[in-house]
């Protein structure tokens, strides 16, 4: 495999590898501060794991700063094994309490002094706002705490010119989502997935008895867990600490409770975060909220309060990923600091790995809850960021329907249609698609079995209530089809006319693309196809260009890391076995790559990056030098069709020969498991986001042309909508094309690659692994999307 990544991250250099870093010298000390999230033990893998591969010394700190303070057997240095299995472990293996002594300057000068007698100059912390706060004013009175140790004679006067300064980068780890400046902390995802696993559970029972559910999460100064949630699951009512209801809100709740089973709906959610109050700064508990339903409207209501079960079990293919990259990056930040760094904390924007100034985020973060506190509500949501920002707006828009009198008519006609194979997320992105457009005043229809039954009639209108309770669902309600435009313009024209559609939306995978090209090039020949068209990508193979990410394939990770997790559990039971997995994908090898990273795999072999029998040779070389070590057993991930002739079966029996002695073989393939289930959270909030994003691209193609008898021609009328880097874009399907590779049914060029030679780092291979895109500190109000996008929030 090799392990050259052309594409140069900086504007006209040579790109930046990490083999001009050397950590030879240097130490590293990792801890977890604060509450535990998911994704610790990934975060905390992948920075011992990089801090070897470049030549540091790493040392766990154990038990958070209480261990810094006490020293001793607290800081013990790591090695590759002992990260060993701890990917798909929730929690934080180094363990991690709160500390008063820390808080003092005794307790510092104490720390400094266990640092410094390790040489450790360079403090990795994963942990909340608190934690990195403790860690900057450390950072700060670094050099005086260590002019104090050698005046009272416990460290030597060369040890303060040798350690002058100390470096800190921080990973914000924190099930809550509550720090500013990063759109998703560890362990988020998780926590989301455990309050919809719930949620979901909780549906089935409340619709067998027509109950109302009140159901508390975390989030004591923050509603991100609450708010995400009930766009999720689609809940009646929402009590956030940043947006509290206005004045007589329980008459309107109680209005929006009986209505909803007015309309023939069983059941009603309402989710509370912990720290809900009124615009009074006053508490709204859960019991309050159960009273209030039951003195009022006599519905049978039950509370459930979620707990620590949210800070609980495995982490989510979504943090085990963000983790390690995370991870990585911090290590590169250290190896690349000086005395003038300040102090930073590494994060994710849109797509985009950054480097923040701490205190800068720490500010912000504070500023929120004073903004709370002063219950100047609006800069509080402001404050929380985009993601915040807009997820509220999206589930006001979808949650409550206006009365039909008082929406205004745009007499247009919007059909919705899915193509290609299903994927989880499809559905959740119709009803956002179907709310948004009856909002903006259009009529809409649905098209049942793709192009397909388009062609033959199966158009009808949905209306609000139709959609209710699709956010969960898995696969595609209305039918799809792989079938392609092409063979039946003239009866698709035919349908357009007759239900007057003045605009489509097509959800669906790399045939929903296909089958956009062909449509826009029937346009000369049909003028019925002269309206606004827009693709929203939803596939478990991720590969439709103009998209990082599409519907589906955050599930369908999900599925693999699951699989791999119990796969390797059942390898080292048995001891010395290498299990070969073959995934799904087409020729994208998404889904080999980022579950191999996920699952923690050894190798991945991928389409994109040719692979010949050498690269099979050595790879079975390194499980067999990995077979001596105490990690006994190895994964093996296989893109369906990343090779021709290198098939499953025949890479199965070659390293069953070549391991003859050593360790035996297994195969599994995964098959169509991988494009069913019920959705994750991220796809279901991805899919509710980015199709009311395309309804509002619609809503404003149409304002204006109605009555007009406009034509749409011109290429941006019909276009691709995705995320790309940190930027939501519409691209139109003309300029794509020269993008992508139609043979393969992939895009030209792929992000993800990017990441591959990190997946081999942590499997202890050499790779070239590009950093020119690290390096510089973003400022934190950095957030203007490039001259033609917006900002992306994910």
């Amino acid at each position: 495999m090799s392990d050259v990544d052309s594409s140069s991250g900086s504007s006209g250099s040579f790109p930046k590898y990490l083999e001009h870093l050397s950590g030879d010298g240097k130490a590293i000390g990792v801890l977890t501060s604060g509450g535990d999230a998911q994704g610790m033990n990934a975060a905390v893998r992948a920075v011992v794991r990089m801090g070897i591969y470049v030549g540091a010394k790493v040392y766990f700190i154990y038990e958070g700063y209480q261990g810094m303070v006490d020293g001793g057997s607290n800081i013990v240095e790591a090695n590759w094994e002992s990260v060993s299995s701890i990917l798909q472990v929730g929690g934080t293996i180094i363990g991690s309490a709160r500390c008063q002594a820390f808080r003092s300057r005794e307790g510092r000068l104490k720390a400094a002094c266990n640092l410094v007698r390790l040489g450790i100059t360079n403090l990795c912390v994963i942990g909340g706002d608190g934690s990195l706060t403790g860690a900057n004013l450390f950072r700060k009175e670094w050099n005086g705490l260590l002019e104090e140790l050698a005046k009272n004679g416990e460290i030597d006067k060369d040890a303060v010119e040798k350690h002058s300064y100390l470096n800190v980068v921080g990973m914000v780890g924190s099930i809550d989502n509550d720090f500013c400046g990063t759109d998703m902390t560890i362990g988020t995802d998780s926590a989301l997935h455990r309050i919809i696993e719930v949620v979901d559970a909780i549906m089935t029972t409340a619709q067998s008895h027509q109950r109302t559910f009140v159901l508390e999460v975390m989030g004591r100064h923050c509603g991100y867990l609450a708010l995400v949630s009930a766009l999720a699951c689609g809940a009646d009512w929402v009590f956030l600490p940043e947006s509290p209801p206005e004045e007589g809100w329980e008459e309107n709740m109680c209005l929006k409770l009986s209505e909803n089973r007015a309309q023939k709906k069983r059941l009603n959610i309402i989710i509370v975060a912990e720290g809900a109050i009124d615009t009074q700064n006053k508490p709204i508990s859960s019991e309050k909220i159960k009273e209030l339903v039951v003195k009022q409207l006599g519905f049978d209501t039950r509370v459930t309060i979620l707990g620590h079960v949210q800070r609980g079990g495995t982490p989510s293919a979504f943090d085990r990923i963000l983790a390690s990259r995370m991870g990585v990056e911090a290590v590169v930040a250290l190896m690349e600091a000086t005395p003038q760094t300040p102090a930073c904390v590494v994060s994710l924007r849109g797509n985009h790995a950054v480097r923040l100034p701490l205190m800068e985020c720490v500010q912000m973060t504070q500023d929120v809850q004073k903004a709370m506190d002063e219950r100047r509500f609006k800069d509080a949501v402001k404050l929380r960021g985009r993601s915040f920002e807009g997820n509220l707006k999206t589930y006001k828009r979808l949650a409550v329907k206006l009365p039909n009198d008082k929406i205004p008519k745009s007499n247009c006609n919007v059909a919705v249609i899915n193509v290609g194979a299903p994927a989880a997320g499809m559905n959740a992105a119709v009803r956002s698609a179907v709310r948004v457009g009856i909002a903006d005043g259009h009529r809409m229809y649905a098209v049942y079995d793709g192009f397909d039954g388009f062609a033959k009639g199966q158009v009808k209108e949905i209306s609000w209530g139709d959609v209710g309770g699709w956010t969960g669902q898995g696969g595609s309600i209305l039918g799809t089809k792989r079938t392609l435009p092409g063979k039946h313009l003239e009866r698709i024209a035919e349908q357009m006319r007759s239900h007057s559609i003045n605009a489509l939306l097509i959800i669906g995978g790399f045939e929903a693309y296909l089958g956009l090209l062909e449509l826009a090039a029937a346009r000369e020949k049909h003028e019925e196809f002269c309206v606004p068209m827009v693709m929203v990508p939803a596939t478990v193979s991720n590969n439709v260009p103009g998209s990082d990410f599409s519907i589906g394939a955050d599930t369908a990770l999900n599925t693999i890391t699951d699989t791999c997790d119990r796969i390797k559990q059942s390898a080292s039971g048995t001891k010395r076995r290498v299990f070969i997995i073959e995934t799904m994908g087409g020729y994208c090898g998404y889904l080999a790559n980022m579950g191999a990273l996920a699952a923690g795999a050894d190798a991945a072999y991928i389409f994109e990056e040719p692979f010949d029998i050498r690269d099979l040779q050595s790879n079975v070389e390194h499980l067999t030098e990995k077979m001596k070590t105490t990690i006994q057993r190895g994964l093996v991930l296989r893109n369906e069709s990343c090779s021709v002739n290198y098939t499953t079966d025949f890479i199965y029996q070659l390293y069953s020969e070549e391991g003859k002695g050593v360790f035996d073989c297994r195969k599994n393939v995964l098959g169509h498991m991988q494009q069913g289930g019920a959705p994750s959270p991220f796809d279901r909030n991805f899919g509710t986001k980015i199709s009311a994003r395309a309804m509002e691209w619609i809503t404003d193609k149409l304002k204006g042309s109605q009555g007009t008898g406009k034509k749409f021609v011109s290429d941006d009328s019909i276009c691709v909508l995705g995320i790309i880097k940190r930027d939501l874009l519409f691209q139109p399907v003309a300029a794509l094309k020269k993008e992508t590779d139609f043979e393969h049914r992939i895009p030209k060029e792929q992000w993800w690659l990017k990441l591959r030679p990190l997946m081999k780092i942590l499997a202890k291979y050499k790779a070239s692994y590009d950093v020119s895109d690290a390096g510089k500190l973003e400022p934190l109000g950095h957030h203007q999307a490039t001259s033609h996008g917006e900002p992306a929030a994910i």
